[in-house]
């Protein structure tokens, strides 16, 4: 039911791999990933080539400044959750604001990767670096939306001190090099995560956040670490889905599937007004995300003929993708962020990228401001497990994943709809009190009936998401790519 005939998405059909299939935000990062796994490499040393490399190419989204979230399968039923999320400073916390010092969080993604790449890897961490390091080095060329995402944040991105970055005055196509990125992703690996935690580039990102009002210290990076655990996994439609545990927000996602467990059979045409309801109910819990999987109990009530008209969650629109399936077993979900765009913009010149504002995500009570805490995370990454196959898919959009995932989900496992073809339809998102519907939805005119405040927006808006999914069926592995934005598969 999956995986159609090639021919069934006029954007992005399924890609059939013999030993490995990766769906990344960039092609140029798919292509890394490739050429690791033809290495020698699987799909935890692919998972960080691709990541390193979108860390260079798509800066506003993501990279060494941030977080990651890994779901990583290793054989039907053996599913670990890696949470690369830094914590706020130990010594004090005044209230966030998103583009100042008191908005910075350690970063937490490269104790992710070395993690990663310990746990599950082949190849030495420095090995799936190199593509990166590479293009760091010898140069990109400079992304459109990019130079416009710059143009926008221009203000921010001097007041955080990046009039040093070589993307300030870029223009599109522009072959740009990045020396100072080059070196620090080269320090990674040769010296391992301890030496950006502990060294002279934790110590140059304190003094970066302490310039603009954050009480960070060189020992809140050096005392970072990432944390492994069990996912959270709930039964839905004879499947099992693996959702990160806190604090990322991937419980949201399992309470609406437990919804739809619990109402049973929905009527074909109310199955998008259901998702609608499930997602803004779950939403209302998010601050207490840290509750985990006991916010399973949760009923979350539905009128499948009437809105309810609670209204939706916030609109965020950042962050990138990876999925990895090789052949021996292993499917990898990722994502990491920077959270806004350019994060604080605060930017670090001994280092080369900028920092996350993730203590933005610091809300109400449960998940109020605190010393050393950690926030609710938007990052959510999924893994699906089916009668031995296994798919990941995880997307951009912040509030939005959970609603695109269920979408997704909803209509190949409740619309018989093949993947490929489930992710070229059109999409809803309910934000800010608004059900944002794509042009052409098939649902439109139904939702509108039944009370939802429906916006139309353009037919791929990127407010729809850009999913990446890699899967294992039997041996063979299969990526599919979301149209909406750079995202691209391919297979070795």
């Amino acid at each position: 039911m999956l995986l159609p005939d090639p021919f069934s998405s006029k954007s992005r059909p399924a890609v059939l791999g013999i030993r490995a299939a990766i769906s990344a935000a960039h092609p140029l990062a798919t292509a890394a990933a490739q050429a690791i796994i033809e290495q020698g490499g699987n799909a935890a040393d692919a998972t960080v080539a691709a990541q390193a490399v979108i860390g260079v190419l798509i800066p506003e989204a993501g990279g060494v400044g941030g977080d990651g979230f890994f779901l990583v399968r290793t054989a039907p039923g053996q599913v670990t959750a890696i949470n690369a999320a830094g914590a706020a400073p130990s010594s004090g916390v005044p209230d966030a604001i998103r583009d100042d010092g008191t908005s910075v969080n350690v970063p937490g993604l490269v104790a992710g990767w070395a993690e990663l790449a310990r746990r599950f890897g082949r190849l030495p961490l420095a090995q799936s670096l190199a593509p990166a390091i590479r293009i760091a080095r010898d140069g990109m060329r400079v992304r459109p939306r990019l130079v416009r995402t710059v143009g926008q944040q221009r203000d921010r991105l001097v007041r955080g001190g990046a009039e040093a970055s070589v993307f300030l005055d870029a223009k599109a196509h522009d072959l740009v090099c990045q020396p100072a990125l080059a070196a620090t992703l080269a320090g990674i690996a040769q010296d391992g995560a301890d030496w950006f935690y502990g060294g002279p580039v934790g110590a140059a990102v304190a003094h970066a956040v302490a310039a603009r009002g954050g009480l960070m210290t060189p020992a809140d990076m050096a005392r970072h670490e990432t944390t492994v655990t069990a996912p959270i996994s709930v039964a839905w439609a004879g499947r099992t889905v693996h959702v990160q545990p806190p604090m990322s927000q991937g419980i949201l996602l399992a309470m609406a599937l437990n919804g739809f467990e619990k109402l049973g059979a929905v009527p074909p045409d109310r199955v998008e007004h259901a998702a609608v309801e499930l997602t803004e109910g779950s939403f209302a819990y998010r601050d207490r995300c840290a509750e985990g999987a006991a916010l399973l109990a949760v009923d979350l009530p539905v009128d499948l003929d009437r809105a309810s008209g609670r209204g939706g969650p916030r609109g965020y629109l950042h962050t990138a993708g990876v999925a990895v399936a090789d052949a021996d077993g292993m499917v990898i979900s990722s994502l990491f962020s920077v959270f806004d765009n350019f994060g604080s913009a605060i930017y670090v010149p001994e280092g080369g990228f900028v920092l996350n504002n993730r203590a933005g995500s610091f809300t109400a009570a449960p998940n109020e401001v605190a010393p050393g805490k950690l926030p609710v995370h938007t990052l959510a990454p999924m893994l699906m497990e089916h009668d031995g196959e296994a798919v990941a898919i995880s997307t951009p959009g912040a509030d939005g994943q959970v609603q695109t995932l269920l979408q997704i989900l909803a209509a190949t496992v409740l619309q018989g709809i093949d993947l490929p073809s489930a992710i070229d339809r059109q999409r809803w998102r309910s934000e800010n009190g608004k059900l944002l519907v794509e042009a052409g939805h098939p649902a439109f005119d139904t939702l509108k009936a039944l009370g939802h405040a429906v916006v139309e927006m353009p037919y791929g808006d990127i407010r729809g998401g850009g999913g990446v999914c890699a899967g294992l069926k039997g041996t063979m592995p299969y990526a599919v790519s979301d149209f909406r934005r750079e995202n691209w598969s391919g297979a070795v």
